[in-house]
Formats: structure tokens, C-alpha cells, sequence
């Protein structure tokens, strides 16, 4: 049991540091709104990746093939990002004002309900969560040896995750007081349009895999990492 632990840890600092949306606005919230901002939204986050284990744990390896290698789901995911990008981006080009007033105002009302929904549909409209729960859940299987290893293995996971995400919400707490309002602007729209590449990236993967593959390749065949 205590090894299956170790193993799964280090997958779950790898998970916390994945670039994506939530990766993004979780650190945007932290800075803007406070830690328990933060929190509730990222446990938002945590409850559409249980639903996702959920989902792969208990569906059959059809069902989960279809899900890889049908490009509308990619297509999908990107059209919802691009929309939540856009409409983030105008809607905070509108609110400077309210920005301003928030930035000198005490916060009473706090909207942890929308922060929760937003960062649950927000992990949960990337399908390319559910297949990295698979990948995980495979890797379950082939490293762990306890008699509930995978359960272990995955729990592990989600509690390294969350552990390591409260610890870049501190720090994020921490730049707040130099945070102007300017600032607080000019990053909620950078994290917008960030949100908005993740998804063209997604949308371009889905209406032209074999593009996306081919140039995929071709930056894995000039990395230094390489």
C-alpha cells in the first residue's frame, strides 16, 4: 500500500502542473479573489476529474476507444473554449470599472456557487481529461500491487494534486498586493485569450487530426529535449 503511494505521487505533482485552462484562472482566481476563491473553484475542478475516473473506470475499452479517436469530441470541447474565451475576453473589456470598485471595495458576496460550476465545467468540457484518467488507470494496473492498489493509486493522486494546487494558490495570494487594477485587467484578459488558444488548438486537433499529427512530429523531431 505505502508503495503504490509513492508511486502515485509523483503523477499527481506532474497532474497539478499540467498547462491548461484550469491551470491558468486557477492561478488568476487565487491572485484576484483570495485563497478560498481559489479552493472552491479548483474543488470544482476535482469533482469533474472524480466523474471523469468514474467514467473511465467503470466503462468498457470500446467505449473509451471511441472517445480517443473520435475527432467531434475534440471538435466540441474546442468550440465550447473558444466560446468561454471570447465571451470572458468582452466581458471583462467591460468591467474595468467593476474592477476597480472591487479592488477598493470589501467583498461581501463572494459567488463561491459560480467559481464551483465554473471550475467544474471547465475541466470537465476537455475531453483530453478523461483520456489522461485513462492513461492513469492503466498505469494503476501495471504499477501497483496492493490488493486496492488502483483505488489507492488514483486517490493518491487526486489528493497530491489538490495538495500541490494550494500551494501555487498561496502563492498566488501572495503577488495580490501588487496586483494594481490595471494588472488585475491585463491578466484576466491574458488568461481569456489563453483560454481561447487552448480552444482553436483543440478545435484545429479535431477538424484536422492528421495536420495535427504531422506537425506534432515534426516539433517532437526538432526539441532539444529530444
Amino acid at each position: 500500500m505505502f508503495d503504490d503511494i509513492l508511486t502515485a505521487i509523483p503523477f499527481g505533482i506532474l497532474l497539478a502542473f499540467t498547462i491548461g485552462p484550469v491551470f491558468f484562472v486557477l492561478l488568476e482566481t487565487g491572485a484576484t479573489k483570495g485563497f478560498r476563491s481559489a479552493l472552491i473553484f479548483d474543488l470544482g475542478v476535482i469533482l469533474a476529474d472524480i466523474i471523469f475516473i468514474l467514467v473511465a473506470f467503470f466503462s468498457t475499452n470500446k467505449l473509451l476507444e471511441r472517445v480517443k479517436d473520435d475527432p467531434n469530441f475534440l471538435i466540441f470541447g474546442g468550440v465550447l473554449l473558444i466560446t468561454y474565451g471570447i465571451i470572458s475576453f468582452i466581458k471583462t473589456s467591460k468591467s474595468f470599472r467593476e474592477i476597480v470598485r472591487e479592488y477598493h471595495a470589501v467583498e461581501f458576496k463572494k459567488g463561491y456557487g459560480k467559481l464551483f460550476i465554473k471550475g467544474f465545467l471547465l475541466n470537465f468540457i476537455n475531453i483530453g481529461v478523461l483520456i489522461g484518467w485513462v492513461v492513469f488507470i492503466a498505469l494503476a494496473n501495471t504499477l501497483t500491487t496492493s490488493k486496492h492498489g488502483v483505488l489507492i493509486f488514483l486517490g493518491t493522486i487526486l489528493l497530491t494534486y489538490l495538495l500541490v494546487d494550494l500551494v501555487k494558490i498561496i502563492v498566488a495570494k501572495r503577488i495580490k498586493k501588487r496586483l494594481t487594477p490595471r494588472l488585475i485587467f491585463k491578466t484576466k484578459k491574458i488568461v481569456a485569450l489563453v483560454i481561447l488558444g487552448f480552444g482553436i488548438l483543440l478545435l484545429f486537433q479535431g477538424v484536422f487530426p492528421e495536420t495535427y499529427e504531422k506537425n506534432k512530429e515534426k516539433l517532437e523531431r526538432i526539441s532539444p529535449i529530444n
